[in-house]
């Protein structure tokens, strides 16, 4: 950025620095999401809100004039903002989607599952590292950077971004569709380790080498500098010492510092007495803790205050339930993460195959709940099912959501209320079979069950 703004150093020696004290409202507005996002431990907003506070601070101290000469290196300073999770399960799909007709229309016969697939040589599976998104996120970053540098007319500038955008994504198709031909044709030698990601990466620098060549043609020369306002007579730069220059910047530094003084007034002291949550013996409605085994399988939610995992019997019916507990959360404990799943992408002993949402009786209620079919890698185990459907909720101090964004509105108006975080996931799974018997058996125990489940949660929320 430094670099990008040096070269305007022409421009910007007939400019008269001038502070604009109007910027200050929407830095305090910036500020504020600032603060939400730290309530809520989410990573990318606080980031992106104090990328977008240093931004705001050059016109606010300097002036619009001086802002609008150095507007790209002031933009471009966002692309250090690590964004670009939320595209991985989009990306995942869309792999795992063109890699199979890709190999159909090869002659290869494919059965699918979810993002696993099986060929006549092997199993594949589309993971994360498989999206793309690292291709993309680079190639959009240069892509940007290139656009910039080379082209002067807005027109060339916004199709050579796009191109940027969908050529890392086709690419990435062929090379996830390549690197499984090879391993096909070669007998499953080649392309299955460390040179899986050799392949990928030198086959996306050379597609992106290409783009850049080709780009080129149609470069464009620098525009010669056209200052923006004369210099105005018996002024210099000395005009940056003005007392409306320090009023500004008094009120600059509490607007970005009010926020945190906002959250020490509402936090309160953690408890040092651990959360209890035990599996009751009984919910409702004849549901008594069961003998019988999981299946092996428990959600993976890292550091929650407190969990239980056990599984419920009621006429021949078997459901698991799942309860994850989450209070005084930060960034290292936080109920909605990108690291809270059913299953790891590598799990060897559960696949996901299929996800969606269900409107289901959870109580009284009527609530969205995300629905995931699991299939058993170890079909042998005794004591496993072969599939399992799991139902999904979010419980924010009472209420019930089945969005990760909801989750976190509800819990930053929580926090900002006075009434704490308090909050959990609920799972509850069954064995599933090809007439839905195990999506009737959640149906029926979370409509029987949801009081006595709201109530243990509130009890944990209390001690």
């Amino acid at each position: 950025m430094l670099w990008l703004i040096w070269r305007k150093r022409e421009l910007l020696a007939t400019l008269v620095p001038k502070p604009a004290a109007w910027v200050l409202l929407p830095m305090a507005g910036t500020a504020i999401v600032w603060l939400l996002g730290d309530l809520v431990a989410v990573n990318s907003i606080t980031q992106l809100a104090f990328t977008a506070l240093l931004v705001l601070a050059v016109p606010a101290l300097l002036g619009i004039q001086v802002a609008r000469a150095i507007t790209f290196p002031l933009l471009f300073l966002f692309f250090a903002v690590p964004v670009g999770e939320f595209m991985l399960p989009q990306l995942m799909e869309w792999t795992a989607t063109f890699t199979i007709m890709a190999l159909r229309l090869s002659g290869i016969a494919v059965h699918r599952e979810g993002l696993q697939f099986v060929i006549s040589s092997g199993s594949w599976s589309v993971v994360e590292a498989c999206s793309g998104v690292r291709y993309l996120l680079a190639s959009l970053t240069v892509g940007t950077l290139y656009a910039y540098l080379n082209y002067q007319s807005t027109q060339r500038r916004a199709l050579f971004i796009l191109v940027s955008i969908l050529v890392p994504i086709v690419a990435n198709w062929l090379r996830a569709y390549m690197i499984v031909m090879v391993g096909h044709l070669s007998g499953n030698t080649l392309a299955v380790g460390v040179d899986h990601l050799v392949y990928g990466w030198a086959f996306f620098g050379i597609v992106i080498m290409l783009m850049f060549l080709i780009g080129a043609r149609w470069s464009e020369p620098d525009r010669p500098v056209v200052a923006l306002a004369p210099l105005a007579p018996g002024r210099s730069m000395s005009a940056l010492t003005t007392p409306r220059l320090w009023a500004v910047t008094a009120v600059l530094a509490l607007v970005v510092a009010l926020p945190s003084m906002i959250q020490r007034s509402i936090e309160s002291e953690p408890s040092a007495v651990a959360p209890l949550l035990a599996a009751p013996a009984q919910l409702s409605a004849g549901w008594s803790l069961s003998g019988a085994r999981s299946g092996g399988f428990k959600p993976v939610y890292e550091n929650p205050s407190a969990e239980t995992n056990s599984v419920y019997s009621a006429a021949g019916q078997v459901v698991g339930l799942y309860l994850g507990y989450y209070q005084n959360q930060d960034y290292r404990r936080k109920l909605v993460s990108s690291n809270n799943v059913l299953v790891l992408s590598n799990d060897p002993g559960w696949s996901r195959v299929d996800s969606g949402q269900v409107l289901a009786k959870v109580g009284e209620q009527m609530v969205s709940l995300r629905t995931t079919e699991l299939r058993n890698l170890r079909g042998s185990d005794p004591g496993t099912s072969a599939r399992l459907v799991a139902w999904q909720i979010y419980w924010i101090d009472g209420t019930l959501t089945s969005s990760d964004y909801m989750a976190k509105a509800y819990s930053a108006l929580h926090r900002l209320t006075g009434r704490g975080d308090h909050s959990a996931v609920i799972i509850v799974y069954a064995a599933q079979d090809p007439a839905g018997a195990g999506s009737a058996a959640l149906q029926l125990f979370l409509q029987a069950n949801y009081a006595a489940i709201d109530a243990l949660l509130r009890q944990a929320a209390r001690n």
